[in-house]
This record gives C-alpha cells, structure tokens and sequence, in this order.
C-alpha cells in the first residue's frame, strides 16, 4: 500500500514548524511576531496530522511483520486492515492540508448584495439573501456591521454593503459571488403568475492596512446629509462620507453611522478591500484560462445559483447540486451544505492540478 505523498515536502513542513517555534521563542517582536505566530498557527495542525500519518506508518510496518507468526497472524491481520484504513484517512487529511492555501481565507469580507433585473421583487429578494447571510453569521459566531444600505421602493435593499467580521469568513464565504437567481410568485402578483428576477453578490476579503498603499493625496473626501431612516437628526448631520480614489476611479459610501469620524474610517477600510480586490482580480486574469472550469472564480456575472420558491429547492449551477431545502438555506441553516460540497469541488480541483 502506498499513499503517494511526497516525504521531502512533509520533511519541510515538519522543519519549518520547529524554525518558526524558535524564532519567536528567540523574542521576535512587533510586525515579525504577528507573521510568525500566524504561521505557526497555520503549520501546527498540518503538523499534528504528519506526525499521526507517521506513527499509523509505523505501526503498520510492526503489524506486517507479525504476519509472520503464526500464532499471532490472526491478530496481526485485523490490526493491518485497521491500519490500512486509518492511513487512508490520515493521508487524504494531510494532502487537503498540503494544497495552496488562500492568504485571505482566514479574514473576515465585505458582503456587498445588489438588486439585479426585475424591480421591485429583485429588491426584495436582496432583502432575502442579506438577511440569509447575517443568519448565517450569526450561526457561526461572526459579527456583521452595516455599512451603507439604499432600500427598495416596496422593502428590500436596492444595494446593502456590509463587514463580516470573523476569523475564516472568507474562505467560508467566497463562494457566494455571482448572480443568484429567484423564481417566485410575487405578493402582488394576483394571478399567481411565477416571477424570475436576480440579485447580484460580491464578497471581498476585509483588507488590512499594510495590503493596500493608499496616498492621501489620491483622494478626495466629500460628506454629506444622510438618507433614509433615521429622523431629524440624520437630515440635520452631515456625517454621512463618500471617498473617491481618484488613479483607479473608485468611489466608496458610508451613511450608517452619525459620527463623520467613524464613517469615514469605515468608508477607508471599504476602499482598502475594494482595491485589494481590483489588484487580486488582475493577478487573477493571468490564469482565467485555469479559473475558468474552477468552483468559486468570484466572477460577479456569472449565475451561480437558482432560488425556486414554488418547489421548495436550491440549485447551485457550478456543480449542479440541487437541495429541497429552501427554507433552511434561508435562514442559514443548510447553507453549510451547499458551501461543503463546493469546498470539497474546488479541493479536488487543486489537488487534480497537483497531480498534473
């Protein structure tokens, strides 16, 4: 039996780990100690399961050679197949801990929800997805902080931006980018006719300050009176901030809050993760030929998934995955279903791209 896994790739992770571990033990400080703590944090499980997949090595190699006694060849062969089989899973587990991680996974994303084609329902329907997702977050411990909303006519968000904050939000998350689709009987629609409309999802990954280079002079800060909710004060208070990036164009909003300050530095962390997505996208571009048969390009044209209310069923297109459990994927409690079976396409696609 043989699981195929490179020994000298195994060999450096198991260096590195112990590198890093003196490396802060030797009193590395500030910026330095953060990177390293965050590597060994990563490295630490990987090197847990290598040390398992060694020891059940071990242990086989000791049980084959009891094949050769007699009296203890019964024994022996059950402890072989037991061990045969734990290597299975202990290998499986450290190839998926091998393959090329996303440096962005463990940070938390900007969920930005667009209502797409078909009025009043698409806003509605936006309403639907972004209550999904703060469901699901909150299912998952995260904390989700309201950057700027523009409400439908009939309820709903016309567009609704949002900071997920929670450790590995993103790789959780990033599947989610694209068009959804739903096909529903509109309340207001009296002859029961079913309708099709769409809302447009993008998730970005929070940017830190030291990702993005941003010259102060490149901007230009403009405030202004608040819309919406909120009452006298908000009409009486500039406070709401819309900052535009004058090299590349982008321009950000924030409103939610009535302190100038705090919208800002909201409206700054916005435009730090819009231009961490620009450049990601164009380091992206060179392998699009490559992306393109991938799970999750984050392609925000594409349609991903259809929302059939009538049937009661979800159908994410990429890997043709259909639930009959509508109401649960909106309150987020089956979207872990959906989001599993992507992660478990795109990992078999990295790991065919090992093998080639």
């Amino acid at each position: 039996m043989s699981i195929d896994l490179p020994t000298a790739k195994l060999d450096q992770v198991v260096a590195r780990h112990r590198e890093v571990e003196a490396l802060l033990a030797a009193g590395a400080e500030g910026e330095e100690y953060v990177r390293l703590g965050r590597e060994f944090s990563d490295l630490s499980p990987v090197v847990e399961q290598v040390r398992a997949l060694r020891a059940a090595e071990q242990d086989l190699a000791d049980a084959r050679e009891m094949l050769g006694d007699p009296e203890m060849r019964d024994l022996a062969q059950s402890e072989v197949e037991r061990l045969e089989a734990q290597l299975d899973v202990l290998a499986k587990e450290v190839r998926l801990a091998l393959l090329p991680k996303d440096a962005m996974d463990e940070r938390g994303v900007i969920l930005e929800v667009r209502a797409g084609t078909g009025g009043d329902e698409a806003a509605l329907f936006a309403g639907d997805l972004f209550r999904m997702y703060a469901r699901y977050a909150a299912e998952k411990g995260w904390s989700v902080e309201l950057l700027s909303e523009s409400e439908g006519s009939m309820g709903g968000y016309k567009e609704v931006v949002a900071a997920v904050h929670g450790r590995g939000a993103y790789a959780r998350m990033k599947f989610e980018s694209g068009v959804h689709r739903v096909q529903r009987v509109p309340d207001t629609e009296a002859s029961g006719r079913i309708h099709t409309s769409a809302a447009t999802v993008a998730v970005l990954p929070e940017a830190e300050e030291v990702d993005v280079d941003i010259n102060e002079s490149d901007l230009r800060i403009d405030v202004y009176r608040a819309q919406g909710a909120g009452g006298q004060h908000v009409n009486k208070t500039e406070s709401a901030v819309r900052i535009t990036h004058l090299p590349t164009g982008i321009v950000v909003a924030v409103q939610d809050e009535r302190s100038q300050h705090r919208n800002k530095a909201r409206a700054m962390a916005l435009l730090r993760s819009r231009m961490l997505d620009e450049e990601r996208q164009r380091a992206d571009a060179s392998r699009a030929a490559d992306r393109r048969g991938q799970v999750g390009s984050g392609d925000r044209s594409e349609r991903i998934r259809t929302y059939n209310f009538p049937q009661g069923r979800v159908t994410d297109h990429r890997i043709n995955l259909t639930l009959y459990k509508l109401e649960e994927v909106m309150t987020g409690q089956a979207l872990d279903e959906i989001i599993d079976a992507l992660l478990t396409e795109h990992q078999a696609g990295l790991m065919a791209a090992e093998r080639d």
